[in-house]
């Protein structure tokens, strides 16, 4: 297989993992918060949930280097 086909196929494969993982944090921690959507100010990510919100970090940062490394070898 050529790399340019695998790194198409791996950069799909984080794009899903990216969006289940967007749609998996709670409604209440993002923007919505700042807008009146939480209660409250200040809120301590712990467990799960702090274990999504990092991996939705680094997938972020996966999609991004993919996107960059499919436009170089296209």
């Amino acid at each position: 297989m050529p790399w340019p086909l695998i790194l198409q196929i791996i950069h799909i494969l984080i794009c899903l993992l990216l969006v289940g993982a967007v749609l998996l944090q709670a409604p209440e921690s993002g923007l919505s918060g700042l807008f009146g959507g939480g209660g409250e100010i200040y809120h301590t990510k712990r467990g799960a949930e702090k274990f999504i919100f990092v991996l939705t970090i680094i997938l972020a940062v996966l999609f991004s280097f993919t996107s960059i490394l499919n436009v170089i070898f296209s």
